[in-house]
């Protein structure tokens, strides 16, 4: 069944008005209509700003815990900016790279945007996807998309979504979407679509709402202020919290990374060495992630050390267990040995580029 879709550039938005709206010369606006003419301009300035319309993470890129420039790997997805995901199709490579605005440039008034993201693809075709949580998301409901693009040359990108049941649960659903012309200038752009109902559906464990971008072989598109909301038009751009803390805390939902920020700096955790090449090391994260099963990557000169000075890197490092923001860390080392029962730390040896990744996502 086909199901319907709209284009549009702007939004129209009906309101209440107070209890008398024609007034002759002479009379007096009462303190009753100006009550209701208050309440009126309350609501819709809540309406229009209020935090938790928008169901896109980051959707003014302003996080980045994985690092400014990604290269995407061929078959794969690979997350840049938070909580977006961008996989490449063929033989060639697809990027995606921090962008600074030049203060006073970004693309609407009211929002000065510091960061927007740049997906380019070489001899690939490119799809950007942020997945959010639970199927149940928009269900039986019409929802707008909206978000501001532009490209060095004129190009057009796709616009589609799907609803995944998750395991065990129903076969995902493809629900299309539409083809959208990009111009060398900012401009926003908004697509209206009717989310199936999840009526008669088995919902598995991980369900989500998939929105997906998707663009042509070698190109570069420039994206920001990606915003998801319930309705038929797009209401002025809301990140999904409002504040940055909280737009932060919200990424690390489903993916933390803990750095250190100079040569031989600690990245905190502590444990017992059981084995002369093994170690379990509990970590505390910032948040309670989306579920305890966490996957793990780390990088960079990432090791082990003792008050003594002994310094030991791994060979793998495996989740052991998480509870609330709390995780447990199993290595297993490549080089050096630690003496059992002692305590060692998570440390940088010495240049200043280790890190250990959390992921939940989706």
């Amino acid at each position: 069944m086909e199901l319907p879709f709209c284009l549009t550039k702007e939004k129209q938005m009906a309101v209440g008005f107070p209890t008398k709206v024609n007034y002759a010369t002479g009379d007096v606006l009462s303190a009753t209509n100006m009550n209701d003419l208050s309440g009126t301009v309350n609501l819709l300035e809540s309406a229009q700003y209020a935090a938790g319309k928008n169901n896109v993470i980051n959707g003014d890129f302003g996080i980045w815990q994985r690092g400014t420039s990604i290269t995407a790997t061929s078959g794969q997805y690979t997350y840049g900016p938070d909580r977006f995901a961008v996989y490449g199709y063929g033989v060639g490579t697809g990027t995606v790279t921090q962008q600074t605005f030049t203060p006073g440039t970004a693309p609407v008034a009211g929002y000065e945007g510091q960061f927007f993201a740049r997906f380019k693809s070489t001899n690939t075709n490119l799809r950007v996807q942020q997945l959010i949580e639970d199927v149940r998301t928009f269900a039986g409901q019409t929802a707008t998309v909206s978000f501001w693009m532009k490209s060095p040359t004129a190009t057009s990108a796709d616009v589609f979504y799907a609803q995944n049941f998750g395991s065990g649960g129903s076969a995902t659903v493809d629900i299309g979407g539409s083809t959208i012309t990009i111009s060398s200038s900012w401009a926003r752009y908004t697509h209206t679509v009717a989310i199936p109902s999840v009526a008669g559906k088995t919902i598995g464990t991980s369900s989500y709402l998939a929105l997906r971008f998707g663009a042509a072989l070698n190109v570069d598109i420039d994206i920001w202020g990606v915003q998801f909301e319930e309705g038929s038009t797009a209401s002025p751009f809301q990140t999904a919290t409002g504040t940055k803390q909280g737009e932060l805390a919200a990424c690390q939902r489903y993916y933390v990374r803990k750095a250190v920020t100079s040569a031989y700096g600690r990245l905190g955790g502590f444990g017992v060495a059981t084995a002369t090449n093994q170690i379990y090391v509990d970590v505390t994260l910032p948040v309670n992630f989306r579920t305890s099963t966490l996957s793990i990557d780390y990088g960079g000169a990432l090791g082990v050390a003792s008050q003594e000075g002994i310094f030991a890197s791994f060979s793998s490092v495996t989740n052991s267990g998480s509870v609330g923001n709390n995780s447990t860390v199993y290595f297993v080392l490549s080089s050096g040995s630690m003496t059992v029962a002692r305590s060692y730390y998570l440390q940088d040896n010495a240049a200043g580029t280790a890190y250990l990744g959390f992921s939940a996502e989706l």
